[in-house]
């Protein structure tokens, strides 16, 4: 079984990647070879001038605080506060205690999190230990930021209130972006569509829709969807 096949990217600084596909596509996989999290079987994976396969685990480790992951299923470790999770990247990186507080308060106040900070994830709901892992992703203010359908979690109101705020935090930031509603993509530097472990399109919106392939068909699915609700 092939999660992935022929997958060829070249990313230049700062751009945004949108990628759409439908359940099992390989979408999630694609993300997380990026960071290694999931290690390709051949091929390399470079972030500038650093080929990351190859690697040791330490030095791995250090090239990761420049890649941010937002995962879809939260990843919180559940005997950390909400503040303490934002701040293990920062802990780990070993950045100085006044540091970590001030930037871990900016980030719960950027997510709206500021008065939920002494609880655990099992005091909160799935909406808000979403957005304590897009706190924590962004804690060492990563080069690259990869997200796993980021606010598929959230209610309208806070998918608003997030996807504003990545919008302006993604800016001059190489992002690679799963995405959950099409519409948080529509203006994405390129958007990729998988299919069976392929990239099957690829390009900018208006220019996948005259394509009138799968992303079209998808489009319109989520469109017709959202307008009988």
């Amino acid at each position: 079984f092939e999660a992935l096949a022929g997958i060829s990217l070249d990313v230049k600084k700062g751009e945004i990647f949108g990628i759409i596909g439908p359940s099992g596509a390989g979408k999630s996989t694609l993300v997380q070879c990026i960071n290694l999290l999931e290690r390709p079987d051949s091929g390399t994976i470079r972030i500038g001038d650093q080929t990351l396969t190859g690697l040791s685990e330490s030095a791995l480790r250090r090239e990761r605080r420049r890649i941010g992951m937002i995962f879809q299923h939260f990843n919180l470790l559940s005997r950390r506060t909400v503040y303490e999770n934002v701040a293990l990247p920062l802990e780990i990186a070993g950045v100085a205690g006044a540091e970590i507080r001030a930037r871990v308060e900016a980030l719960l106040a950027l997510v709206g999190l500021e008065h939920l900070k002494d609880r655990f994830p099992s005091q909160i709901s799935g909406g808000q230990k979403q957005r304590v892992g897009i706190a924590r992703a962004l804690a060492n203010e990563p080069d690259v930021l990869l997200s796993d359908e980021a606010t598929s979690a959230l209610d309208t109101h806070s998918e608003r209130l997030i996807q504003n705020s990545l919008n302006s935090l993604m800016k001059g930031r190489t992002t690679f972006a799963i995405a959950h509603r099409l519409s948080t993509i529509l203006s994405a530097d390129l958007i990729l569509v998988v299919q069976d472990g392929k990239i099957v399109e690829r390009g900018k919106h208006e220019e996948l829709l005259q394509l009138d392939g799968l992303y079209k068909k998808l489009y319109q699915e989520q469109f017709d969807a959202e307008r009988m609700l």
